[in-house]
């Protein structure tokens, strides 16, 4: 502006010297005339004209009207300018962000953004209102509505108040009361566990566990003869279940190992000695079955020194004690043995305050709800507590002990069943009281997203690794066709595209066979728990593709039948129930439900399962075996016909079966006969010893002497899967 004020006033300048340089001259002229007119003329000395300073003046005056006009034009185009800039609107983003929530930061709906990314490279199909974009797509939809961009720290970066329960500092000594100890009964499956804890409560649980082993873990209060209690944890022994012994060592104050005078020291032994030690916790031995002729105590004793387990007869600490659950001897012995640990250990804990616990096992029942079985670590469990455990909550309604009689408290080491919760917490999960439901409910609200975080950094992790992944395929294409003129480049590209055609149904069906969808029910979550542990040990997705679709504590629902429905897959159901009508609407829709009460039945069952999925392999059966001996031709029509005269060796013959030709030990033909003849006779069967000529379906085949021909019939063998769970 400044600038084209100056050349303005530097012309009105030029132009102002012009009039008074002309003016001067007039002047002059002027003053010549009238000293010759004045005195004929007198009018030319009143004659006016125009003076510079007047001319200035006018001039001036337009100068300033001009300087204003122009300061009012740049202002306007300034003010134009910046808003233009203001109704640029600036948008927040993060890296990672999905469709919906651009969207909802551009204040537009969904179907703009996919509009925005219509004419890029991006697979429009496979985008959800969940999909996570790049980079690359969040500034291109931007770019395209003329928006301002303005990247933030990631959405799930903001700082929350932690709100988490957690457990109360450490009580005063002086406050501490003596406690019960808690007890878990561990060793391998059928050593006879549940039997000597059956004797100990005079109860009949063994007989009622399906195949005779244990399969949740049970918690029960004994009462002894001298007024002592023990809370007992019996573990299963079979080997799926060793999440569950892992959890009763964590829980416990003493291990008894329970190892059989007979068998000896075994697998799940040594697993269980290990979960002692790991947790720090003292053993008692109790060498069982000790009331069988074959019984070997001794020698239970010394096979456990290889695993530090040193008895007080070999100048250890460990307590042995030799007993017969089935006939009840020295039980008494092993209790005492057990009492005696306890004091020694001087167990005690505060019964006063906010309770803690940990959940032993959870499930759901028909009537009351989800149900947990807990062990009390410190206060006074009553009815009407809030308490917190994992992602769940629940108001106390009702308590019982392991008989399922109604108690109105529980202290610590008592086992208690608990009724109120909201949803069904995991076994393993601590259990602590809050102030109120509210406060319940803030807790539960954050470990959710405390979950939810986590799971979003894993999905942040693996977005980066994709887009790498595509970044390094584009950088290898673009160096792949670079030096390519673009008519080479497209053909390459068509035939690329052409390999990667849509599977056709047959080949779509094929690969589905390939895959088992399964759907997985437990009465408790701890055996919900042993069966998946078993399937992260597949091994064997090269044969079979192993889906888990859905897994969830309680019976068979008609949500579960039309989940597998949906998937074409199976539903296996460990100790539940389907009723009636669920299994007419399973049949119906064509899903199978299979039912078990022993878990490696149902292992089993699913490696039957995965085995249908496989195909089957072919096998050939040898029938009879001919040497050629001679080669002739017989005219057939108009066209000669190759014919081998042959003795056959060992078998049979039959004409219906299939044939291959053998020449030096590589098969060079297979197929079937057009012709069978003994002599001059069509027959169908020529057995050993006997001579006859044969001719093949392809008449190229040319024999020569000393061929062999091998009559054979094709079997199908069911394939079996290669998964060994281990047990």
């Amino acid at each position: 502006m400044n600038q084209k004020i100056l050349k303005v006033e530097n012309l009105l300048r030029f132009h102002t010297i012009c009039r008074q340089l002309h003016s001067l001259g007039q002047r002059k002229t002027l003053s010549q005339w009238r000293h010759v007119f004045s005195s004929a003329c007198p009018m030319w000395t009143a004659q006016p004209y125009t003076r510079p300073w007047q001319t200035d003046a006018l001039f001036g005056a337009a100068l300033s009207q001009y300087r204003l006009l122009v300061t009012k034009k740049e202002e306007r185009s300034r003010k134009s300018q910046l808003s233009s800039t203001k109704s640029k609107k600036e948008v927040e983003v993060w890296i990672g962000m999905t469709v919906e929530e651009l969207a909802s930061a551009m204040e537009k709906d969904i179907d703009y953004v996919y509009e925005a990314l219509m004419n890029t490279t991006i697979n429009i199909d496979s985008l959800e209102a969940d999909s996570h974009l790049d980079e690359v797509w969040i500034k291109e939809v931007i770019k395209k509505a003329g928006m301002k961009l303005k990247w933030s720290k990631l959405k799930q970066d903001k700082v929350r108040e932690n709100k988490d329960a957690v457990r109360r500092p450490q009580a005063d000594p002086a406050l501490l009361t003596p406690r019960s100890p808690v007890v878990t009964i561990m060793g391998h499956v059928d050593h006879g566990k549940t039997t000597l804890l059956d004797k100990l409560r005079k109860t009949q649980v063994a007989a009622m566990e399906a195949g005779g082993i244990t399969q949740h873990i049970g918690a029960f209060l004994v009462s002894l003869p001298s007024g002592e209690k023990i809370t007992f944890l019996d573990t299963p022994g079979h080997a799926a279940f060793s999440a569950m012994r892992a959890r009763g060592a964590q829980v416990t104050d003493i291990v008894i190992l329970v190892v059989a005078a007979d068998d000896g020291v075994m697998k799940q032994t040594v697993e269980s000695i290990q979960h002692a030690k790991d947790a720090q916790v003292p053993i008692v031995l109790a060498i069982n079955k000790c009331d069988k002729a074959e019984a070997d105590p001794e020698k239970v004793k010394k096979e456990l020194l290889a695993y530090d387990v040193v008895c007080e007869d070999y100048g250890g600490d460990v307590q042995a004690v030799h007993v017969s659950a089935l006939t009840g001897d020295n039980l008494m012995a092993l209790a005492e043995a057990t009492i005696t640990l306890a004091e020694m250990l001087e167990l005690k804990a505060d019964p006063t305050g906010l309770v803690e616990g940990t959940v032993i096992e959870s499930f759901t029942d028909k009537g009351r709800g989800p149900v947990t079985t807990a062990i009390i670590q410190r206060g006074t469990l009553r009815k009407g507590s809030i308490l917190v455990a994992g992602k769940s909550w629940a108001k106390v309604r009702l308590m019982f002990d392991e008989n399922g009689k109604t108690i109105n408290e529980a202290c610590p080491s008592m086992p208690v069943g608990i009724i109120g919760w909201r949803d069904l917490p995991s076994a393993g999960d601590e259990i602590l009281e809050v102030e109120s439901e509210p406060r319940a409910r803030e807790v539960v609200d954050w470990r959710k997203y405390e979950q939810e975080q986590e799971k979003n950094k894993e999905d942040l992790k693996m977005i980066e690794e994709k887009r790498k992944e595509h970044q390094e395929a584009h950088r290898k294409a673009r160096e792949k066709y670079g030096t390519l003129h673009w008519k080479e480049r497209s053909f390459m590209k068509y035939k690329e595209k052409k390999k990667q055609k849509l599977l056709k149904p047959k080949e779509k069906a094929e690969r589905d066979s390939n895959v088992l969808p399964i759907i997985i029910k437990g009465d408790v979550d701890g055996s919900v728990e042993a069966i998946l542990n078993i399937m992260d040990t597949y091994d064997a997705s090269h044969e079979c593709e192993l889906e888990l679709v859905h897994f969830g504590v309680g019976d068979i629902s008609e949500n579960d039948v039309n989940l597998a429905e949906t998937f074409h897959g199976v539903i296996y159901g460990f100790n539940v129930n389907a009723g009636n009508v669920i299994q007419q609407s399973a049949a119906k829709k064509g899903v199978k439900i299979k039912l078990h009460k022993i878990i490696y039945r149902l292992i089993e069952d699913l490696q039957g399962e995965l085995s249908s999925r496989l195909p089957c392999t072919v096998e050939e059966h040898v029938i009879g075996e001919a040497s050629i001996l001679a080669t002739f031709s017989v005219t057939e029509g108009k066209k000669k016909v190759p014919v081998a005269g042959c003795r056959v060796q060992k078998g049979q013959l039959e004409k219906p079966r299939k044939f291959k030709l053998i020449r030096n030990g590589h098969v060079i033909w297979k197929g079937s006969l057009t012709s069978l003849k003994h002599h001059k006779d069509d027959i169908s069967i020529i057995k050993t010893g006997m001579d006859c000529g044969l001719s093949l379906d392809d008449e190229k085949i040319e024999f020569i002497v000393g061929d062999e021909i091998v009559c054979y019939e094709e079997k199908e063998i069911l394939a079996k899967t290669s998964w060994d769970p281990g047990f």
